[in-house]
């Protein structure tokens, strides 16, 4: 509560002599008087303001006067206690003084005195409120400069996380310096690797002999070598200038430590030259928090320093790999295309934006690849380019999309395809010559039953060269782009189809075929007739590698916006070393029975029908338990496709 010099003097007795004496001595005096008798009464008084002066009796109504006198000191030590009493003595007196009180009188006592004792006591609270008034002013001058302190330091470290270039934010740690110490000079000295010594690493206000690039000092017999040894501040404050190095005199100087990861590597100094200015304990701390903010710099910068100098590493390894690298953002906007991937997309001389679209590059084959999800293919190029292009999503990134030239292993596999066409095609009719004359054997005539057997073995090889060839030239044909009518097709529709066609397969064996397709499945766009031989190749596939009595399972989901197939049986399985092989032209596994004829191109045929229908094929199998071809296809749908179309 404010206190004023015109509060009043507050009179707590119950004795009508004293409050008549107080009546007639004081309110002609001028003073203003507020009499209670009760203590309940002078504690509401009390929240009105803190008198100047408190008269109080001995004995009141309510309670003790000297335990009210010791609360009043308590609440307001400014005000002068003056204790009336019945019967002064050696006891009285020494409680009085306990309980803080100034003086005490009783009556009878002259008109005089009385004024006397209460203009003493007023004298005496004027110089206590002036003395608590002079020290209030002194504490907020000093709370001020500390806030002041705080400010510059709060100043400093928004400059620290701000800024990222070391010498403008050293800068601010030598301004701070001198202006939170009052200095004439501050100094951040570093420790130099290589040879030990402290070389001058930021400045402010150093003569032209000391404040340059060569300035540097030992730590051996050097005060900031101590502090790098001891790790503990140095104060020096003399009267007399003291040497801390040839031509470097000082009257006082504060060195503090420079620690990183509990590391020592530099000291921050302020010092005086010219003028005799004391530096105390505070300014230790205040330059050690400085000396805190000057180490976080200088690690953020290193820290900067060696991640710009790995991205610029790692952009100069991406730049120069031949392959192709485009890295997205997480909303598909270019941060990096590397000059591989410009090269491949004709991009030179074309600087696309930091935050260009990929649509931006104009590549419907890469944002073909990115819509649907997948994480490998091929796209084709001008000039007849073929790159194998693979996403790759990096967590807290974005997209990588690399870019791998494929065209002469393409070229190669034409030229193979073209090689095995051509001569699949010209051993037709050989194969057709010798099938016929081998039926004309039994009829010019008769044959012995080896004969027979021998003629058996022949139309048997025929018929199997004869499938060769027909593999042969259907994956030819798939693989050179010549089906590529497409319509609406009803995938539910094929698998009753082929299981129809199939009965008869699977009841000679006496497989148990259990079928699970949800009602109106949604179409798939594509090729029928290839798609129906998808599903005739898996299936058949199950059936031959099934042991009689064996489980055939055909399941069809939708999830999201494809369609996923699924063909478990209990079959023989794959052995874990072939199945990375398994879709790969003439592969058969090496557990496949004898009697289990085949040419090896089934399932290569499988998987190259699967992508040209956008889609993806995998098995997952158990050796001696069966296996699970799953085929995923997309949806048709009709913004994207039209029956009417065709590819």
């Amino acid at each position: 509560m404010t206190l004023s010099f015109h509060d009043p003097i507050l009179v707590l007795t119950s004795d009508p002599q004293v409050n008549t004496l107080v009546e007639t001595m004081l309110r002609p005096e001028g003073f203003d008087v507020k009499v209670v008798t009760l203590i309940a009464d002078a504690k509401k008084t009390l929240n009105e303001g803190f008198p100047r002066l408190a008269i109080i009796g001995e004995k009141l109504p309510d309670g003790s006067g000297l335990t009210f006198a010791r609360e009043l000191s308590d609440i307001t030590p400014t005000t002068p206690v003056i204790l009336f009493t019945y019967q002064e003595s050696t006891t009285m007196l020494k409680q009085a003084i306990q309980a803080g009180v100034m003086d005490t009188f009783t009556l009878p006592i002259r008109g005089d005195d009385f004024l006397k004792l209460v203009r003493n006591g007023l004298a005496i609270a004027d110089r206590r409120r002036g003395w608590m008034q002079k020290e209030t002013r002194l504490a907020t001058a000093n709370l001020r400069s500390q806030m002041s302190d705080l400010e510059t330091l709060s100043r400093l470290s928004q400059s620290i996380t701000s800024k990222l270039d070391l010498d403008s934010v050293l800068s601010t740690v030598m301004d701070t310096a001198v202006s939170l110490t009052n200095a004439e000079e501050s100094s951040l000295l570093l420790v130099d690797e290589t040879t030990g010594e402290l070389y001058l690493r930021a400045s402010r206000n150093f003569r032209e002999d000391t404040g340059n690039v060569d300035f540097r000092m030992g730590i051996g017999d050097t005060l900031a070598g101590t502090v790098i040894r001891t790790g503990q501040p140095v104060l020096v404050d003399e009267d007399n200038l003291k040497k801390i190095k040839t031509d470097y005199l000082v009257y006082s100087l504060i060195y503090v430590p420079l620690k990183t990861h509990d590391r020592i590597v530099g000291v921050l100094g302020v010092d005086n030259r010219n003028l005799k200015k004391p530096f105390n304990d505070y300014h230790v701390r205040l330059l050690s928090a400085v000396a805190d903010f000057a180490a976080i710099a200088i690690e953020n910068a290193q820290v900067f320093s060696n991640t710009d100098n790995e991205r610029a590493r790692l952009e100069t390894i991406l730049t120069k790999v031949q392959d192709g690298v485009i890295i997205l953002d997480a909303e598909n906007k270019v941060i990096f295309v590397n000059q591989g991937a410009r090269e491949a997309l004709s991009l030179n001389g074309t600087e696309p934006a930091s935050d260009s679209d990929i649509s931006n590059l104009q590549m419907d084959q890469i944002m073909d690849l990115l819509d649907r999800g997948s994480s490998r293919a091929e796209i084709n190029l001008n000039e007849g380019r073929v790159m194998d292009a693979q996403v790759t999503p990096i967590s807290n990134v974005g997209t990588v999309i690399t870019l791998h030239d494929i065209s002469m292993f393409k070229e190669l596999d034409r030229a193979k395809s073209d090689f095995v066409n051509t001569v699949s095609h010209d051993l037709r009719t050989p194969l057709t010559t010798i099938l016929g004359y081998v039926e004309l054997v039994e009829r010019v005539g008769p044959v012995t039953d080896l004969q027979r057997e021998y003629i058996r073995h022949v139309q048997m090889s025929v018929h199997n060269i004869s499938n060769l060839v027909n593999d042969l030239l259907n994956l030819g044909r798939i693989e050179a782009g010549f089906d590529k009518h497409k319509e609406i097709v009803h995938i539910d529709h094929l698998i009753g189809e082929s299981c129809e066609t199939l009965k008869d397969q699977l009841a000679y064996k006496g497989h148990r075929l259990s079928v699970d397709i949800p009602p109106n499945m949604p179409p798939v766009w594509g090729n029928p007739i290839l798609l129906a031989q998808v599903v005739d190749n898996l299936l058949g596939n199950s059936i031959k590698y099934t042991p009689p009595g064996g489980q055939i399972f055909i399941k069809a989901e939708i999830e999201g916006n494809q369609m996923i197939l699924q063909f478990k049986d209990t079959g023989v399985g794959i052995p874990p070393m072939d199945l990375p092989f398994i879709f790969d032209k003439f592969f058969r596994a090496s557990n496949a029975a004898g009697e289990a004829s085949g040419t090896g191109l089934g399932l290569a045929i499988v998987k190259s029908i699967v992508e040209t229908h956008y889609g993806r094929i995998w098995v997952d199998s158990v050796l001696s338990q069966g296996s699970t071809f799953n085929v995923v296809l997309p949806l048709y749908e009709e913004t994207k496709s039209s029956p009417t179309t065709g590819e």
